[in-house]
């Protein structure tokens, strides 16, 4: 039962009215370039421009005339915290010179200007800002990210084959939400954890790692809070890696939590080989018989860390360990 609202006014707060919450620093520094074109999916674009500065992006959107007959310029402005690009004009604001994009995210993307964009079409402020977006990306400046939204009945092989085209050209296609014979948008967050990952340059990218949970709800000794808490963490763990543009796979027992989108349990990396040149593993026992200097074994219950700090924390001694720091930024083995 909801209870009935007392009448009484908020307490105060000191974040300013267009201000957003900073919930981490990933994207910190981080200029990104939110385009959205025509489909309905655009009524979401004001959440996705906060949730990006939620993690410390500086936004600028850019929308079609279409997208505004969907989101309103106001609502973009409010949201984005500057100007919305709405369309060309003598400022070349599609150029970016005095202050480049480090990521290009378009959302929703519609038929027409994924199309557009993969034959070279640039007839508004979007398209033209994509057709800079893939000279950058050609020349590994920037990351480009496209989240296709549409009707299924508009999957043809057109869009299929331009899709892949893009791909091939580097663009990151974002998988949509099915649901109801639709291409979805996906939720905000995946959104921005897509992005945080595109621009991610931790010694971790490219690093295969097994993180293991609480065990089996069975067994002499057991203790559901403390076996919780390992499960809770070694999500939030295997979370951060993927952030940070490592593969990870985690291995959680029976009755522990499950991960949120984007991971999935993975079975499968019991079976890892410790020979891999680009396998890690971090978490508690069972763990891949691995060397020291490529596996973190983790005491105890683990109280006291909360879970994304501990998890901030535990990539952060990942990347310290001689294997990973010794090999740079390139991915050993690949």
């Amino acid at each position: 039962m909801i209870p009935d609202w007392d009448l009484s006014p908020p307490a105060p707060d000191a974040l300013g009215d267009r201000a957003v919450p900073l919930l981490s620093a990933h994207l910190a520094g981080k200029r990104v370039a939110l385009l959205v074109s025509g489909g309905i999916a655009a009524m979401k674009a004001p959440l996705l421009a906060r949730a990006l500065r939620k993690r410390g992006a500086a936004v600028t959107a850019f929308a079609t005339p279409e997208a505004l007959r969907y989101v309103a310029t106001d609502a973009l402005v409010w949201s984005s915290g500057g100007p919305v690009v709405g369309s060309l004009s003598p400022l070349a604001e599609h150029l970016s010179d005095d202050a480049h994009f480090d990521a290009y995210l378009v959302a929703p993307a519609t038929y027409n200007s994924i199309n557009k964009i993969a034959v070279g079409i640039a007839d508004n402020a979007v398209t033209a800002a994509l057709a800079t977006a893939l000279g950058r990306l050609a020349q590994g400046r920037c990351a480009v990210l496209i989240a296709p939204t549409m009707h299924g009945s508009m999957h043809n092989p057109i869009l299929t084959e331009n899709m892949r085209k893009l791909r091939d050209l580097g663009v990151r296609i974002v998988p949509p939400r099915p649901g109801y014979g639709k291409h979805n948008i996906p939720h905000e967050d995946t959104l921005v954890a897509e992005v945080i990952r595109a621009l991610s340059t931790s010694l971790l990218r490219g690093w295969r790692v097994v993180v293991t949970g609480g065990p089996d709800a069975t067994g002499a000794g057991y203790d559901a809070s403390v076996q919780t808490r390992k499960g809770a963490l070694a999500n939030a763990v295997a979370t951060e890696l993927w952030l940070r543009g490592a593969d990870p796979s985690l291995l959680q027992g029976q009755g522990q939590p499950d991960p949120a989108p984007p991971l999935a349990l993975d079975p499968a990396a019991a079976f890892a080989d410790p020979a891999d040149l680009d396998l890690l593993a971090v978490g508690w026992a069972p763990l891949p018989d691995l060397p020291a200097d490529r596996r973190i074994l983790l005491p105890g219950p683990a109280e006291g860390l909360a879970d994304d700090a501990g998890a901030l924390a535990i990539a952060d001694a990942l990347e310290a360990l001689p294997a990973v720091a010794g090999a740079g930024s390139v991915s050993p083995g690949r």
